[in-house]
Parts: C-alpha cells; sequence; structure tokens
C-alpha cells in the first residue's frame, strides 16, 4: 500500500522537476538569444535598470525630489548635484530618478490595458468576420485617423489634467493598431487545417478562439506593445510638456522640461537632461522590441 501510495506523489514530483527544468532551460535560451544581439542587449539592459532605479528610487536618490533650496537655484552639474539643479534648487537627479517611477506607471498601466483589450477586438472581428468585423474594424479605423498625440490632447482637455486622465487618454488612442494586427493574424489562421479539425471535434468558438488563435497571436502583439512603449513615454512627455499630464511638483520627464525650458539657453542641463532621459528610454524600448520581433516571430528565422 505504501508504495501504490507513494508512486503518484514521486510521479508528480518527477514531472513538476522536469517542467521546472524545461522552463529553465527555455528562459535562459531566450535571454541568450537576446544576449547575442548587441542593440537587444543594450535595450534590455536599459529597461532592466529603469525598472532598478524606479523600484529603488528611495535609495538611490540623495535629495528629496520636492524639496527646495533656492539658495542653490540652477546650479551646474558637479560633485554634489551630479546633474545640477533646477530654478527651485530642486536636485535633477533625484527628480529624474523618482520621475522614472511616473513614466513605468503610465507605461505599464496603458499596455495592459491596451495588450487585452487590442487583442479581443482584433481577434474577435478576425474570426467572425461579416457585421462584427465591418463594425469592429470602422471604429478602429475612426481612430486611426486621427493622429494619435492629437486624439489624446483631445480627451485629456475633455477629461482634465492628471495621470490617471493621461493614462485612460493615451490607452484610448494606443489600442487600434493593435486589434489591427490581431485581426490580420486572425485572418490567417482561422482558414487552417488544425483550425478545422478542432471544430470538427466539436469545440466552441470561445474554446477555438480562447486556446488555440490567442496563443499565437500573442508574439505579435507583445513585440507590438513593446515597440508602443516609445510611442507612450514620447506621448507622455509631450502631454507633461503642456501642462496637462502630471502636475507640479511632481518629476515627470516632460514637465520638468517645460518648466525649465525658460532657462534653456543659460542653463543647458534643466533642459538637456531630461530630454536625454526620454531619448535614451525611448530607444531602449525600440531596441528591446526589434530583439524580441527576431526571436518571438518565426517568419524572422
Amino acid at each position: 500500500m505504501t508504495v501504490s501510495l507513494d508512486s503518484p506523489v514521486r510521479v508528480a514530483a518527477g514531472e513538476r522537476r522536469q517542467r521546472l527544468r524545461r522552463m529553465a532551460t527555455r528562459s535562459f535560451g531566450f535571454l541568450g538569444r537576446m544576449a547575442r544581439n548587441p542593440l537587444t542587449a543594450i535595450g534590455g539592459g536599459i529597461v532592466l535598470l529603469l525598472l532598478i532605479v524606479a523600484v529603488f528610487a528611495p535609495w538611490i536618490a540623495p535629495y528629496h525630489p520636492l524639496v527646495q533650496d533656492l539658495n542653490n537655484a540652477l546650479q551646474p552639474p558637479d560633485a554634489t548635484h551630479w546633474f545640477g539643479t533646477d530654478e527651485f534648487g530642486r536636485d535633477i537627479f533625484s527628480r529624474l530618478v523618482y520621475g522614472s517611477r511616473i513614466t513605468l506607471y503610465i507605461v505599464l498601466l496603458v499596455s495592459i490595458t491596451v495588450g487585452p483589450l487590442g487583442l479581443l477586438l482584433g481577434v474577435t472581428a478576425g474570426y467572425f468576420g461579416g457585421k462584427i468585423d465591418t463594425v469592429l474594424m470602422r471604429v478602429t479605423d475612426i481612430f486611426i485617423s486621427f493622429p494619435s498625440l492629437v486624439l489624446a490632447l483631445a480627451f485629456v482637455a475633455a477629461l482634465g489634467p492628471g495621470l490617471e486622465h493621461v493614462v485612460i487618454a493615451i490607452a484610448i488612442t494606443a489600442w487600434p493598431p493593435i486589434a489591427r494586427l490581431a485581426r490580420a493574424e486572425t485572418l490567417s489562421l482561422r482558414q487552417a487545417d488544425f483550425i478545422s479539425a478542432v471544430r470538427l471535434q466539436g469545440a466552441s468558438s470561445a474554446r477555438v478562439l480562447w486556446r488555440h488563435i490567442v496563443p499565437l497571436c500573442l508574439p505579435s502583439v507583445i513585440i507590438r506593445i513593446t515597440m508602443n512603449m516609445a510611442g507612450i513615454i514620447l506621448t507622455a512627455a509631450g502631454l507633461g510638456f503642456l501642462g496637462l499630464g502630471a502636475q507640479p511638483p511632481q518629476p515627470e520627464w516632460g514637465a520638468m522640461i517645460s518648466s525649465g525650458r525658460t532657462y534653456m539657453m543659460e542653463c543647458w542641463w534643466v533642459v538637456t537632461i531630461p530630454g536625454l532621459a526620454i531619448l535614451i528610454n525611448s530607444l531602449a524600448f525600440n531596441f528591446l522590441g526589434d530583439g524580441l520581433r527576431d526571436i518571438l516571430d518565426p517568419r524572422s528565422e
């Protein structure tokens, strides 16, 4: 009896260990393929650094980002203030560190919103076709016909300034390309032989979509979302520059450029350093997206 009871437990434990080993092997293989591409490695490293800085901001920043010191206003970069100070004497390096939290907050919230929404609408339109496809795609075309920044400005102007409203406005403008991508992927999959075989076995439309089509569309959607993150950063910075995003004294990068543009000719660091932060992180997400496309998209091989 002891052997018959322990054997299933041992078998299950062995299967779990094998699954963990397979997952570890795949993870290391994935990271190895990323590391072989220099630009992808650089982009991934910068994104990882951004995450670390955002998480450990209170320990990394040498000064409080909101405390003013007018006696040290507009000090150039030196050993005390690595990136100088702004017009209120606040340490720019500390404000950049805390500003990374705001940037990641916007990027992550928009991404986890537009990803499922665009994927759901795209696979639904592509799989069912007919009037459902016509209605959903015409709505998508309406949103795509407007420049994303202009449409985001309109929504933020209607909702009012604030980080939450910026997230909503950018999310409303960012889902249409993902929906069209998911629709195109679904159209190429719905007539495949294995989908027809699943239907013949009696699988419902919901099961076909959830178990077979959505997993195959995910890599392309993930790649598109990663590459969209650069646009999200730029749009959020643009709204912050116009005073429609994070409100003073929050250390949002676009708002930092806006408040320092009056002094940019005499004190270049006030606007140059936040601008470089936006540029470098936008490029990092683009590099990372390119690398993910090479790894996850089998057609690139």
